[in-house]
């Protein structure tokens, strides 16, 4: 079942695809945030046809939202159509404005924009017991990083994608959901972040059984 839970700056959907298990425990699954990394979505979108094709046994429920930036992935940019990074644009404690000019810019308000505040919507209804979010990072940095009490299932995801465990990126990241989701919420959540140089076909291979991971909540 899909739903649609918000628009983006220029109406587009923000949609999320909903797969019932007998609990009422869920994780959610966020793709797309930046739309210049489009591995993330092609990740998210292989997880809902296999989930499809080949459903897991187990009682947990999915919810996987594969592209929450629909206007940048349109335009192929980090940023919304208003320019603003939907990753720096939640209501943390450490949020900044930032500048215009900065690909990182983080809106003139803390949840200024429609796309943040569909996540935190999904947040709100669907009440992740884990979350995961797919992103891609250059150089040698990719990793399981974790904000939150999700360092065991890092370091779980790790026995599948041999990715590193990292507890922080390397740089500053104010407003980023990271924080509000798994620092100010407590909710564990994983930002997985892909190696940019590696194909999308491999990435999926690396990371399939990861992804399957973090639904084996106990």
């Amino acid at each position: 079942m899909t739903q649609t839970i918000g628009r983006s700056v220029q109406g587009r959907a923000i949609e999320a695809f909903l797969l019932h298990g007998r609990s009422k425990r869920t994780v959610l699954v966020l793709g797309g945030f930046h739309g210049d990394e489009p591995k993330g979505v092609y990740l998210a979108r292989q997880l809902i046809d296999m989930l499809l094709t080949h459903p897991i046994s187990g009682k947990n429920r999915w919810v996987i939202m594969p592209l929450v930036n629909p206007d940048g992935y349109e335009s192929r940019k980090r940023r919304n159509a208003r320019g603003v990074d939907i990753n720096r644009n939640f209501p943390t404690k450490n949020w900044g404005v930032g500048s215009r000019r900065s690909r990182m810019y983080g809106g003139a308000t803390p949840a200024s924009e429609p796309e943040a505040r569909a996540v935190m919507a999904a947040v709100k209804r669907f009440r992740p017991s884990r979350i995961v979010t797919i992103h891609s990072i250059g150089g040698d940095r990719h990793c399981n990083n974790y904000d939150g009490p999700a360092r065991d299932l890092a370091y779980r995801m790790r026995r599948h994608n041999r990715y590193p465990v990292a507890a922080s990126i390397g740089y500053p990241t104010p407003g980023s959901f990271g924080t509000w989701a798994g620092v100010e919420r407590n909710i564990p959540t994983i930002t997985l972040e892909l190696p940019s140089r590696h194909s999308a076909k491999r990435c999926w291979e690396e990371n399939r059984e990861a992804l399957l991971c973090a639904a084996r909540l106990t």
